[in-house]
């Protein structure tokens, strides 16, 4: 939490000195920061030859940041949601997750399948340079910003750095004891990657987006978990798979079950966040309960549970349902927008 604070805090500075808006920051430094964890468990991972580990915690990652982290911080405060983030970054989450989903159909993620993902990466990095500078072409910053923004820089950097370095030492020491005791519990790689390894890389990115929004600070609360989901995808699957001697190799459980599941927790966001623009109360309460269905599911799965057919029965209702709601409240949204 003080790391939160501390990065929360530089990243708001920054962005006025920089005269950058807050969502931007979100998208790239915070995101990227609070992602440091994920990729070097990642690496760790696949160095140790357990792809398993290596690919289920960024899946698992993806799902947690979307469902837990927005659903926890819109109960805190209702989540503004800008345009851009409907326009271009989920839709680009979207293409992204779809793009991994694609590229994992052949049972691995090799050299080229990486380098194709930090393409994406370095396209993604230009698209958020070109929207800061026309945002300063077109809100100019005022004299005295300009004028302080080389002695200011310094100070805060170091600002940011100590807060990524607190989260960063707080998730690996977590992360360890957590693998432990899912290893003594005698949990496979797979449910370690999606569950323990996943919640505990992306305790940052939760402790960033719960004192943004305590702070008031939305755009961020929202622009790091989008952001952290992009570098996820782009940057940790594209480099660990690009620099491992070995091919990543995707389980058919995680082709089957998990990959579908991300990618379809990234597209039920678009249709959320564009009625009204905003995540409400209730629908960070949907967002919950959908987790708290995906976790049990797992588990169930896992220890051979009858709880898993029954979860997945009671999917088929209430998906169908879900689905109906969200495309009304988007052609309504949509309706009032034109």
């Amino acid at each position: 939490m003080a790391g939160a604070e501390l990065l929360v805090r530089a990243a708001l500075r920054l962005a006025q000195r920089l005269h950058v808006r807050p969502l931007i920051i979100g998208l790239s430094l915070v995101a990227f920061g609070s992602t440091a964890p994920q990729l070097t468990v990642s690496l760790q991972a696949a160095y140790q030859g357990a792809p398993d580990v290596a690919v289920g915690s960024v899946i698992g990652s993806n799902i947690f940041n979307v469902l837990v982290i927005l659903g926890l911080a819109a109960l805190i405060i209702p989540l503004r949601v800008s345009r851009q983030l409907v326009r271009l970054d989920i839709p680009l989450m979207i293409a992204a997750s779809g793009l991994v989903y694609g590229l994992s159909a052949n049972g691995h993620l090799g050299r080229t399948e990486g380098a194709l993902l930090l393409v994406g990466l370095a396209a993604y990095l230009a698209t958020l340079w070109h929207q800061s500078r026309h945002y300063a072409r077109t809100y100019p910053a005022p004299a005295t910003v300009v004028a302080s923004v080389g002695r200011f820089c310094s100070g805060t950097l170091l600002q940011v750095l100590a807060g990524l370095g607190l989260l960063s030492l707080a998730g690996h020491l977590l992360l360890e004891a957590a693998v432990e005791v899912a290893t003594d519990l005698g949990l496979s790689e797979r449910i370690i990657g999606l569950t323990v390894v996943a919640i505990c890389t992306s305790l940052p990115e939760l402790a960033a987006a719960l004192i943004a929004a305590l702070r008031g600070e939305r755009e961020i609360a929202v622009g790091t978990v989008i952001g952290s989901n992009l570098f996820n995808l782009l940057a940790v699957l594209g480099l660990t798979a690009l620099v491992t001697p070995e091919p990543l190799s995707i389980s058919p459980n995680a082709l089957a079950f998990d990959l579908p599941v991300m990618l379809g927790v990234a597209a039920l966001s678009l249709p959320v966040f564009y009625s009204g623009y905003r995540i409400t109360r209730a629908e960070g309460m949907v967002f919950l309960c959908l987790y708290l269905a995906y976790g049990l599911h797992v588990a169930a799965f896992t220890m051979g549970l009858p709880l898993a057919g029954r979860l997945e029965r009671l999917m088929y209702y209430v998906l169908p349902v879900l689905a109906v709601v969200l495309l009304f409240t988007t052609v309504r949204a949509w309706r009032r927008q034109h």
